[in-house]
Parts: structure tokens; sequence; C-alpha cells
């Protein structure tokens, strides 16, 4: 599927906006600086937002994958601060 290896993995399907950020970011902060996190979560907003409001953190989204059932995988590395 991926050729990424991630340290983290959290799945926020069940989780609607804005505590799918919320959890991605604590999740986040508990990681050392590049170490990478793998975060499934549904189409709609969480895909929009989640990785954009990451970005914005200063973290590097790796990679973006279509599921293909309604969700996706993203790949983040954390930045440093």
């Amino acid at each position: 599927m991926s050729d990424i290896k991630a340290d983290v993995f959290l799945d926020i399907t069940n989780l609607v906006c804005p505590m799918t950020f919320v959890k991605a970011k604590a999740t986040m902060e508990d990681m050392e600086v590049g170490q990478i996190i793998e975060i499934r979560m549904n189409e709609g907003e969480p895909i929009q937002n989640v990785p954009r409001s990451l970005k914005e953190e200063g973290h590097e989204i790796l990679k973006v994958i279509n599921n293909n059932d309604g969700t996706y995988t993203i790949f983040v590395k954390k930045g440093g601060q």
C-alpha cells in the first residue's frame, strides 16, 4: 500500500471536525521531530482540513492515499518548531 514506514498510527474515522485535528495535533505533540504518523480519516471535512492544518503547524505531508472506501490515509512527518 505504501512504502513509508510510520512510527505511529492514528485512526480518527470515528471523530468529527474539529476533534479530528485536535486529536491529530495532540498525538503529534507526543512524537519526536522527524517521526512519521499515519492517520486514517474520513473523506469530506477531515481530509480537506486536517492535512492543511497540520501543514500550517509546520509538519510535512508526505503522502495522501484514497482508500476508495470513504476514507483516506495520510502520512505526516513531524516538523520542528
